[in-house]
C-alpha cells in the first residue's frame, strides 16, 4: 500500500517551493503571460489549500468537493447525500454563490481554522436555514465558506458545494476552481442534457493531467433513456482515457427537477457508499490521498519547467526593452559630447550675444544665451533619445503593459528637468570664477561675472571662442584661465552624464515598477531540483 510522505525535508522543500512559485512574476503582455498567470495561480491554490495542509495533516478527513455546471444539480446533490438541506437548491441561477462546507460536528475543528482554504472566511452557525444571509457585514460571498455540521456524514469524510465552474460571475468560476484546488476527491457532477459540454470536460481532463482522485455523476437522467445516455457517456469517457472513472447515475425525479427537495436515499446510495468507504476504510484513505498528493506532486515535473520558461520569457522582453533605451540614451550621449567639443552651443542668439559682448552685451546676458543654447541642446538630445526608444518600443509587444505606455514624456517636464541642471552648472561655474578672482593680487580685480561669461564661452564655444580663452587669461593669467576653464569643462562633462542617466532613469522607471528579474527562473528550476531530491 502506497502511504504519504511526511518527512520534514520534504515539507520544507515544499515551502520553499511555493515561495518560489508566489514570487513569479509575469507582468509584460506577452503571448504566454496569462497562461502563465492563471497556471502560477491554480499551482498556489493547489499548494496552499491541499498539498503542503495534507502533507502536514494526512490524518484529517477527506474532503470531497462536489463541482459542476450551472444548473446540475450540485446543491441537491449534496443535500441528499447529507440528508438534510445544508445548501441552497433552486431554479435560480447561479443558486449557489457562498460555498458550503458539510462534516461530522466531531471533525469541526479541522475546518474551523485556516488549515485550508485560508483565503475564505469562515462563518458556522448551527442548523441554519441554507437561505438566511448569515454573512459578516460587508463581506463578499465569494470570500466566504459556510461550514455546517451533520451527524449523517460519517467522521473522516467533508463535502463543499462549490459554486458553478461556468456561472456568469467571475468570482463564483474563480472560487469554484479554488475549491476544487482543496480537494481529495473531484466529483463532477453534470446532467443527460449537458454530458458533452466543454467546460465540464475542461475539469475532467485537467483531473486526469493531475491524476487526482475523480468522480463522476450523471445526474437527471430520465427513465426511459438511462441506458443509452450512460453508454454514450461511459463511451467519451473511455475516448479520453478515463474509462477507469467511478461512476454513478442519478435518474430524473421531481425532487431534481424543481431542484427545492431531497431525493431519495436509494438515488444516491451507491454514491453514498463509495464515498463513506473512501473515508472509512484505511487502505481506501491512503490511496485516495496518496493518489491525488502525488499526482499533484508529479505535475510540478512539467509545470515549473513551463513557469521558468515564461519567467525567461518575461526577463528577456524586459532585456529588450532595456537595451533599446540604453542605445539610444548612449548614442545621443555620444553625439551630443561632440557637439560640444565643436562647440555647437555658440550659435544662434549665443553667438549674436558674444559677438555684441561686451559693448552691446552684458556678462549676465551672454551667460543667459548660452545656457538656453545649451539647454535646447541636451533638451532635443533627450527628445531623440525617446523618439528612437518609441521606434523600437513599437515592435514589442511587451511595450504596452500598463505603466510603461503611461510614462512622463512630455516635453515641458523634461525642459524642466534639464533647465535646472544647466542653471546649475551656471551657478557653480560663477562660484569658480569667484574663487579664482579673489585670489588674484590686484588692485582692481577682474568682475567676476565677466570671468564667468569668459569661461562659458571657451567651454562652449571651441574654436569660434578662441578670443575668449585670450580674454580670460588677461584677466587671471593663463595658468589661472587654464585651470577654471579645465574645472568648468569637466563639471560640464559631469552635469550631461548625470542628465543623460537621469532621462534615462526616467524612461525605465515602469519598467524598474514591474521587477523582471533573472532570479525567478533560476529560483524555479532549483526549487523544483532540491524537491525531486527529497522526494
Amino acid at each position: 500500500m502506497v502511504t504519504l510522505d511526511v518527512r520534514p525535508q520534504l515539507l520544507d522543500a515544499l515551502s520553499a517551493l511555493r515561495d518560489r512559485v508566489a514570487a513569479a512574476r509575469f507582468p509584460l503582455p506577452l503571448a504566454g503571460a496569462p497562461r502563465a498567470r492563471a497556471n502560477r495561480d491554480e499551482l498556489l491554490a493547489q499548494l496552499d489549500d491541499y498539498l503542503v495542509p495534507r502533507l502536514r495533516s494526512p490524518e484529517a478527513p477527506l474532503l470531497a468537493v462536489v463541482g459542476g455546471s450551472t444548473g446540475a444539480g450540485k446543491s441537491t446533490l449534496v443535500n441528499s447525500l447529507v440528508g438534510r438541506r445544508v445548501s441552497e437548491a433552486g431554479v435560480l441561477r447561479p443558486t449557489t454563490r457562498t460555498p458550503v462546507l458539510v462534516c461530522h460536528p466531531e471533525d469541526h475543528h479541522w475546518f474551523s481554522g485556516m488549515r485550508v482554504l485560508p483565503g475564505l472566511t469562515r462563518v458556522w452557525v448551527p442548523q441554519q436555514d441554507p437561505g438566511d444571509d448569515l454573512l459578516p457585514l460587508g463581506e463578499d460571498p465569494a470570500r466566504v465558506l459556510r461550514i455546517e455540521t451533520a451527524e449523517s456524514l460519517p467522521r473522516g469524510l467533508a463535502l463543499v458545494d462549490a459554486p458553478d465552474i461556468d456561472s456568469l460571475v467571475a468570482d463564483n468560476r474563480f472560487l469554484a476552481a479554488t475549491l476544487i484546488c482543496a480537494a481529495d476527491i473531484w466529483i463532477m457532477v453534470t446532467t443527460a442534457g449537458r454530458y458533452a459540454d466543454a467546460v465540464p470536460w475542461h475539469l475532467l481532463r485537467t483531473a486526469k493531467e493531475y491524476d487526482a482522485t475523480l468522480v463522476t455523476v450523471l445526474d437527471r437522467v430520465p427513465h426511459q433513456v438511462v441506458s443509452e445516455v450512460s453508454r454514450q457517456y461511459g463511451a467519451l469517457l473511455t475516448k479520453a482515457g478515463l474509462g477507469h472513472v467511478p461512476r454513478f447515475t442519478v435518474p430524473e425525479l421531481p425532487e431534481s427537477v424543481w431542484g427545492g427537495g431531497l431525493l431519495p436515499a436509494s438515488a444516491v446510495a451507491p454514491l453514498r457508499s463509495w464515498l463513506v468507504h473512501q473515508a472509512q476504510d484505511p487502505a481506501s484513505r491512503q490511496h485516495i490521498m496518496a493518489r491525488t498528493a502525488y499526482g499533484m506532486l508529479n505535475s510540478l515535473k512539467t509545470r515549473m519547467p513551463e513557469l521558468a520558461s515564461a519567467a525567461a520569457a518575461q526577463h528577456a522582453a524586459a532585456l529588450r526593452l532595456v537595451t533599446a533605451v540604453d542605445r539610444a540614451y548612449e548614442g545621443e550621449h555620444t553625439r551630443v559630447r561632440g557637439q560640444l567639443n565643436a562647440g555647437i552651443v555658440l550659435a544662434g542668439d549665443a553667438l549674436k550675444r558674444w559677438r555684441a559682448f561686451p559693448l552691446d552685451c552684458t556678462a549676465g546676458e551672454l551667460l543667459d544665451a548660452l545656457v538656453g543654447s545649451l539647454a535646447a541642446l541636451l533638451l532635443c538630445a533627450v527628445t531623440a533619445a525617446d523618439e528612437r526608444v518609441d521606434e523600437a518600443w513599437r515592435r514589442e509587444p511587451a511595450a504596452a503593459a500598463p505603466g510603461l505606455a503611461d510614462r512622463d514624456a512630455s516635453l515641458d517636464s523634461a525642459e524642466h528637468r534639464i533647465g535646472l541642471a544647466v542653471r546649475r552648472w551656471r551657478r557653480e561655474v560663477e562660484e569658480y570664477a569667484e574663487d579664482e578672482v579673489r585670489e588674484i593680487d590686484r588692485s582692481v580685480a577682474p568682475d567676476p561675472e565677466v570671468v564667468a561669461a569668459l569661461t562659458a564661452t571657451v567651454v562652449l564655444g571651441g574654436r569660434r571662442a578662441r578670443s575668449a580663452g585670450e580674454g580670460l587669461a588677461d584677466r587671471l593669467t593663463a595658468h589661472r584661465a587654464t585651470r577654471l576653464r579645465e574645472r568648468a569643462g569637466n563639471l560640464l562633462v559631469e552635469h550631461l552624464d548625470r542628465v543623460m542617466h537621469s532621462e534615462r532613469e526616467r524612461r525605465l522607471a515602469p519598467l524598474d515598477v514591474l521587477e523582471v528579474h533573472p532570479e525567478p527562473q533560476a529560483g524555479l528550476i532549483a526549487a523544483l531540483s532540491v524537491l525531486q531530491k527529497e522526494r
